[in-house]
């Protein structure tokens, strides 16, 4: 079948490749959409990074996140959010993945409340994910997705599915395949656009409602961003205002300091917050990299019994509450482990165990990475939430800044040292080929684990952290880690594998990220001109 051609709006170029079925999705009215949105929004995009940067640059002169003086206002005021509608006043139990077909058809006949389907850390952002996850999508929603497997026959949608949400890409992403005046379209507003224009109607004709996750926000200012954002798309679709809903990921260690402030700014299209706890210890780390105070243990001992962990996510649930939001729970990355009962009973366990401190915290819903710990997590907050939601309960911590900024507890171990050199390089290979989604070891792992497993090793090179056993961390015993870890890996693999692969990049690009003066913001961003494919004329046209 021959590749499409487009008709482009003035200003806007499609550098990526065009293969059938495109055009539907890259229509002139839907990219003229995004060129709106871009040509209004992403100068104030830009300006917002470089807000970040200079944030950055205080925290690394010796400041610490703090409660903005400012906005005492808002904290004290009485005011709530818009109450949110029917469909997910009941979310007890979230699924997320990425956007290709199967997971898609999958997720949604899991048995969960809701599928975020996501454009941003589980998936790798290749031109053809990308476009084909919006393709996904719209064929979702229109209910006439299906997908063939070659053994397992036709994979359909159930008569009654999750409900839909949507996680574009960050703020700080770029969709260099798409330029607009020039310059790369933001790859928040090509996901977000592209999605709404295309699909607004028919969610709103299927009882539903355009939906969204918002990853990443480090500032009030960024959530007001993207509520300028939803009312300039609602306005130019004829869309009520407060028809988009959305909910922010508190995953990164300033935005908690200020959850009162995003609500606040989003309070006609809230859709709640989530403890996005896997990126949250990522941005604890890279706040205060300059700060040998704050150097972490082993990733495996971080978890959410630690105080500042508990006090983010307590405080989650107190401020939701008190304005009238869903506080969202955390990620379980376990999957099942086959061939293994005792392991796979152990993982069970460790996953109920989670969500039962979820539920009884005052959690309204909580995700899961797998379909078959749907039933589990369903169970436990049957079991202890028998309403719809918990937002009348209320907590009564009184959670400062030093709960927020409490050092985590524990040992820097050789066993933390290598798991994060099998977890990072492995990730950073499988993301360069593609795949955004990654099982390794018994969790899913996605791009906020394999940035904790680089920020760790950079932390504690930088400051010169001891093993437990009296060893300094230092380039010459990463490098050896890598060394041996890699010789294990290609013995487990094969030459084949390992050669044929993207290995030797991606052993490359993490070494580099590791011994770099200063810490690189983001994994992704180092990476993706590897894996941005620019099309020649006669594919774009």
């Amino acid at each position: 079948m021959p590749s499409p051609a487009l008709d482009l709006p003035h200003g806007v170029r499609v550098l990526g490749p065009l293969r059938p079925g495109y055009d539907e999705v890259l229509t002139t009215a839907a990219l003229r959409f995004v060129a709106d949105l871009h040509r209004g929004f992403d100068g104030r995009r830009r300006t917002l990074l470089r807000m970040r940067l200079d944030s950055q640059r205080a925290f690394d002169d010796g400041r610490l996140p703090s409660f903005p003086p400012n906005t005492s206002d808002i904290r004290e005021g009485d005011w709530k959010v818009r109450p949110q509608p029917a469909d997910i006043l009941d979310r007890r139990v979230e699924i997320t993945g990425p956007v290709d077909r199967k997971m898609i058809i999958n997720a949604l006949n899991s048995g969960a409340k809701v599928f975020m389907a996501d454009f941003e850390d589980s998936s790798a952002p290749t031109w053809d994910a990308m476009i084909e996850g919006q393709i996904n999508l719209r064929d979702a929603v229109a209910r006439t997705i299906t997908y063939e497997h070659p053994s397992k026959g036709t994979y359909r949608l159930d008569d009654e599915t999750a409900v839909l949400f949507v996680r574009p890409r960050g703020l700080h992403l770029p969709e260099k395949h798409l330029e607009i005046d020039g310059e790369p379209a933001s790859g928040s507003l090509v996901d977000f656009g592209l999605y709404l224009f295309h699909n607004a109607a028919r969610i709103l004709e299927n009882g539903t409602g355009p939906y969204f996750y918002l990853p990443k926000l480090e500032h009030y200012l960024e959530a007001r961003w993207w509520n300028d954002v939803f009312v300039a798309a609602q306005q130019a679709l004829g869309l009520e205002r407060g028809t988009i809903k959305a909910t922010v990921l508190v995953e990164t260690l300033p935005a908690s300091f200020q959850i009162e402030e995003i609500l606040y700014e989003l309070r006609d299209h809230s859709a709640g917050l989530n403890c996005g706890r896997w990126d949250y210890i990522f941005s604890y780390i890279k706040t205060l990299r300059a700060h040998p105070e704050f150097v972490l243990p082993d990733r495996s001992q971080v978890g959410m019994t630690q105080h500042c962990m508990a006090a983010y996510a307590h405080r989650v649930v107190e401020v939701c509450h008190k304005r009238g939001a869903p506080a969202m729970g955390g990620m379980a990355a376990q999957i099942p482990i086959k061939g293994d009962p005792a392991a796979n009973d152990a993982a069970l366990a460790k996953v109920r165990a989670d969500k039962l401190r979820e539920v009884t915290d005052g959690h309204d819903g909580t995700w899961v990475a797998h379909p078959a710990l749907v039933p589990l997590a369903m169970e436990v907050f049957d079991a202890h939430m028998p309403g719809p939601n918990q937002y009348d309960r209320r907590r009564d911590d009184v959670i400062g800044e030093a709960d927020l900024l409490k050092r985590p507890e524990g040992t820097i171990t050789e066993a933390g040292v290598r798991m994060n050199v099998r977890v990072g390089i492995q990730y950073l290979e499988a993301w360069l080929g593609g795949n955004g989604c990654v099982p390794l070891y018994d969790l899913m792992e996605d791009a906020a684990t394999a940035e904790i497993s680089r920020t760790q090793l950079w932390q504690w090179i930088r400051h010169g952290a001891s093993l437990d056993d009296g060893r300094k961390v230092t380039v010459e015993l990463y490098r050896a880690t890598v060394e041996d870890e890699m010789a294990a890996l290609r013995t487990e693999l094969g030459d084949d594998r390992f050669d044929g692969g993207k290995f030797a990049l991606a052993i490359r690009l993490f070494d580099e990220l590791i011994t770099a003066d200063d810490l690189p913001a983001f994994l992704t961003l180092a990476a993706y001109d590897f894996i941005t494919t620019v099309a020649s004329d006669e594919e774009t046209r």
